[in-house]
């Protein structure tokens, strides 16, 4: 992991998911909290939104503490105007404290939008919200 890299811009919806587990894999908060729009809203596995990315952010460290690795894809992409709806599909890797592999795997539902700048970020992030294939 590499936290102090810098993350590309995301300049295409369809890029979002890659671009997440990407900044997963580089260890860094502030990689992954700048793929959300402040106000945003992630919605735990429970179902219970987190709204800003100072909740976002709370999260989002829970997961790097468990230094994984993620894979992630772009299963579709809707757009609309400036916003679009994504499903993606991933898979999460990391050793537990028994050291017994971990794998979460899963399909998102997330909404992105356009921001000035031409880049993209999350308004809505749904990790578990697309359900199977």
């Amino acid at each position: 992991m590499n936290p102090s890299a810098q993350p590309k811009p995301v300049m295409n919806p369809e890029d979002m998911n890659a671009a997440f587990a990407e900044a997963c894999n580089s260890g860094s908060i502030d990689n992954l909290l700048a793929l959300y729009e402040p106000d945003a809203v992630l919605v735990q596995p429970d179902g219970n939104p987190l709204r800003g990315t100072g909740q976002i952010q709370i999260e989002l460290e829970d997961l790097l503490r468990q230094n994984g690795r993620m894979e992630s894809r772009n299963v579709h992409c809707i757009r609309f105007e400036n916003i679009a709806l994504l499903r993606g599909h991933f898979v999460f890797r990391a050793e537990g404290p028994d050291g017994r592999p971990i794998r979460i795997e899963g399909y998102t539902s997330e909404i992105v939008r356009r921001q000035p700048d031409g880049t993209w970020r999350y308004i809505v992030d749904h990790p578990f919200g697309g359900g199977q294939p």
